[in-house]
């Protein structure tokens, strides 16, 4: 096991270089100046030219390019072209309320996915089966941001329970749980009827194995048939849908950090797409690469745990 992670680990090093690389370039071929989008359109050319300098865009690309992994190894994303603050305080500030909003709408997406899933193929071509696949078809057709204003206007405009905009303060947990409720239910309900139609699917299929008659032949207890048994071998499929649901949900969250006006690393890259500011954007890209080289090797560990006939 151990030799299988450093092996997917050091598999990452060319991974992620080819990724920078091909960033790197076309974000320089894309039309836009950064400086231009700084100063304004407006600015007379000697001010955009000074400019340039001393964003050291002047420089032949192979050194912009040399410099780029350089500071990257260093450990050192660098500033922001437009901006010039440091990335590296922006990204520790806008990490945590995107960690936190994934890690919730996971957690809502598979506690509630998982046993409807399963109940609703228990009870196949039943009235809870049908209502389950109706949500189901809801939850996966309604867009994110048209739920998160139906929220918004039920639970801050009309109750007023909850707030409707911000991230919180991080140092004040009440405060920060009030204001990731909304955003969390959002992209959570919506992974739930995904979760719920692949669960069932899955325990549709098990169910009809040799096993698991043979496990009632053997006079278990049909609880532990269902969940020792079946679910558990219902999970592999399942355990890939919550990984490239955190996967999607690091950009995904985008959305909700718009609508609800919170913090977060999706925004950070936006901006940096729109005013052309290389160095944020190459700096994102290290971030979410990483992110989801991880958790792709986490997922492919889970599925040794849940099925103990894969092994790596």
């Amino acid at each position: 096991m151990l030799r299988y992670i450093v092996n997917r680990l050091m598999f990452t090093v060319p991974v992620l270089l080819a990724v920078l690389t091909s960033v790197f370039f076309i974000i320089r071929i894309v039309p836009g100046d950064p400086a231009v989008s700084a100063l304004g359109d407006y600015a007379s050319q000697s001010a955009v030219e000074a400019l340039r300098e001393k964003m050291g865009l002047n420089e032949p690309l192979y050194m912009q390019y040399f410099f780029f992994l350089r500071d990257l190894l260093r450990g050192d994303l660098g500033t922001s072209l437009i901006s010039g603050k440091s990335l590296g305080d922006q990204i520790a500030y806008a990490l945590p309320y995107t960690l936190e909003l994934m890690a919730a709408s996971v957690l809502v997406g598979t506690l509630f996915g998982l046993p409807l899933g399963v109940f609703t193929a228990l009870n196949r071509n039943s009235l809870a089966d049908y209502m389950g696949r109706i949500f189901s078809l809801l939850g996966l057709s309604m867009p994110s941001f048209f739920f998160a204003i139906i929220l918004m206007l039920v639970f801050a405009v009309k109750l007023g329970v909850l707030p409707a905009i911000g991230g919180g303060d991080l140092g004040n947990p009440v405060d920060n749980l009030q204001h990731l409720v909304l955003p969390a239910l959002t992209l959570g309900l919506i992974m739930v009827a995904s979760t719920t139609r692949l669960t069932r699917s899955a325990m549709l299929n098990v169910l009809s194995e040799d096993f698991v008659r043979t496990a009632r032949a053997k006079g278990l207890e049909e609880r532990a048939v269902i969940f020792r048994h079946a679910l558990r071998a219902a999970m592999v499929p399942v355990v890939s849908l919550i990984g490239l649901w955190v996967i999607s949900l690091s950009g995904g969250s985008l959305i909700m950090e718009v609508v609800f006006s919170r913090p977060g690393l999706g925004k950070i890259m936006v901006g940096a797409v729109m005013q052309r500011d290389y160095t944020t954007l190459q700096s994102m890209v290290v971030i979410y690469t990483l992110f989801v080289v991880l958790v792709n090797l986490l997922t492919e560990l889970i599925y040794s745990l849940v099925d103990p006939r894969i092994t790596h």
